[in-house]
């Protein structure tokens, strides 16, 4: 039989390495189609027995990895990193993607009993309808995320992203040790701002491009989430609050986030749909400022976002009452479990839980210069819908 292992690409190439494993799957299935051939023939003797324990090791443990790698890190950053088309890409086959996981799990394990038993020479029977189901379901799975998921990885991640991939690929495996922290002068942590200078020419006309310039240079400076964003809204009786949110969409309609309509925050855009978005990015030295209006976006899009998220937040969504008492974490996770006993895989999105989209009236973009005499530009909305750009003093 063929060799079972070829050398694998390294870490620093996460993408190759996942298309590596794609390759020994293909092996893997190749060696259950020749024993199909075999069995007949010579029964469960030893070349056998030892094609079916390589066939079951694979599939038993670095299929699992394989997979964690795409639900937990590569589709999550994909998710972080789409806009457009992409995210609507995503929306579509994201779900399909997951779904084909539960059904190879459950295909490959009315064929692990039976590869068991030839490893352990008691039995030579391997069922050809069953190899076939499960060669198929793989095949067709992994030529979607070669035709789509890895190009769109290698088009959209940054060299800092696929560093940042490939370091929790390592995790997973063990193979990454554990860096040590380093030690923290506090006298150091006051600096002159330096790195970039923004003036009126600098910019962009409109400020939502000028936005996605500035968040693309985020994304390839290896901030830790460039998406967080601090979501500012202000009570009935005057008072605000703040808290982090990440942005899941910016468009010209508007920036995104999604949560529970009836949080605090839901509550108190209820009262006064008007926000402010604070996105700060120490290590550009850059800061942007958005306020304007709120609305809720259609509930096709909530609908849609909804479905791509990982299973264990959608669940989460109806099990939380979000940020109203409760007794203690036990009740939580009790409410938790009952929710994904209800649902299972398929749990609808609530009624109240989907998003909302500012729409932006002005917009300012901060640049950090020495001696404090930072850049501030401005776009304020006109009503003819044009936008008017100034310079603001630090």
């Amino acid at each position: 039989m063929d060799a079972l292992f070829d050398p694998a690409p390294g870490f620093d190439q996460p993408i190759a390495v996942l298309k590596h494993c794609h390759d020994r799957i293909r092996k893997q299935i190749k060696t259950m189609q020749t024993l199909l051939e075999h069995l007949p023939q010579h029964g469960a003797d030893a070349q056998a027995q030892s094609a079916a324990s390589a066939v079951r090791h694979y599939f038993n443990r670095a299929a699992h990895h394989h997979h964690a790698d795409e639900e937990e890190d590569l589709i999550p950053m994909l998710q972080a990193t789409a806009s457009a088309d992409d995210t609507a890409l995503l929306a579509s086959l994201v779900p399909q993607l997951l779904q084909e996981h539960k059904t190879m799990e459950a295909a490959w394990q009315l064929l692990d009993l039976q590869l068991s038993q030839i490893a352990l020479g008691t039995a030579a029977h391997l069922s050809s309808t069953e190899v076939q189901t499960f060669a198929e379901l793989y095949t067709a799975h992994m030529l979607k995320e070669e035709s789509h998921i890895a190009p769109m990885s290698k088009r959209l991640f940054s060299p800092a992203q696929m560093a940042m991939l490939g370091q929790a690929m390592q995790q997973r495996r063990g193979l990454l040790p554990v860096a040590s922290t380093p030690s923290v002068n506090l006298a150091d942590l006051r600096i002159d701002y330096s790195h970039a200078s923004l003036s009126e020419t600098d910019v962009l006309a409109n400020p939502t491009a000028q936005f996605n310039k500035w968040f693309e240079e985020a994304i390839k400076a290896d901030i830790a989430e460039p998406n967080a964003m601090t979501l500012a809204t202000v009570a009935a009786n005057g008072r605000p609050a703040a808290r982090i949110v990440l942005i899941k969409d910016v468009d010209q309609r508007g920036f995104s986030w999604y949560t529970n309509y009836d949080s605090r925050k839901g509550h108190e855009l209820l009262d006064n749909p008007h926000a402010a978005l604070l996105f700060f990015w120490p290590e550009l030295q850059r800061q942007v400022r958005i306020e304007g209006r709120v609305e809720r976006v259609a509930a096709a899009e909530s609908d849609a976002y909804f479905a791509i998220r990982p299973l264990k937040s959608r669940l989460g969504a109806i099990a939380s009452a979000q940020s109203m008492p409760v007794p203690n974490r036990a009740t939580l996770e009790a409410r938790m479990a009952q929710v994904e006993a209800e649902y299972g895989d398929q749990p609808p999105r609530p009624a109240h839980w989907g998003g909302y989209r500012l729409v932006p009236d002005r917009m300012e973009f901060w640049q950090g210069r020495p001696s404090r005499l930072h850049d501030r530009i401005e776009f304020l909305l006109q009503a003819d819908g044009t936008w008017l750009t100034q310079r603001l003093q630090p």
